[in-house]
């Protein structure tokens, strides 16, 4: 198998307002949308964020139509502390204040008008393999 591209799709209520948050705070630029459809792209993520808005009758499969409920968007940064005060800046509410696991993970999150959590992340420490 040859993958050529990666997208995660997302199904929200009003997909123009999750796109203009990613827009606006996380540096994605719109590639293409349409009535209940907007498709981001990022030059650093590897992956495409496509939002489809809730109820298209052509969204399949039926049994997973409804929200981003459970669902974390994680992107990886070099400077989770600069990024936080950036967003912080910005005035974008912060959902979880920093915190780092003791396996070594930065992170901190941030909710989109529809709910969706955009987590940011920062390696601070390599977990060690266990044997």
């Amino acid at each position: 198998m040859q993958i050529t591209s990666s997208a995660i799709s997302l199904n929200v209520a009003d997909p123009a307002a999750s796109a203009e948050f990613l827009e606006r705070h996380y540096g994605f630029s719109e590639d293409m949308s349409a009535d209940g459809f907007v498709s981001l792209s990022h030059p650093d993520a590897g992956f495409n964020v496509i939002y489809l808005r809730t109820g298209l009758p052509t969204f399949k499969p039926e049994s997973v139509k409804g929200g981003a409920d459970g669902l974390l968007v994680v992107f990886v940064v070099d400077d989770i502390d600069a990024e936080y005060e950036r967003l912080q800046g910005e005035g974008v509410a912060i959902t979880t204040p920093i915190e780092t696991e003791e396996w070594g993970e930065r992170y901190f999150q941030a909710t989109d008008p529809n709910g969706v959590v955009i987590q940011l992340v920062q390696w601070v420490a390599v977990p060690e393999s266990g044997s």
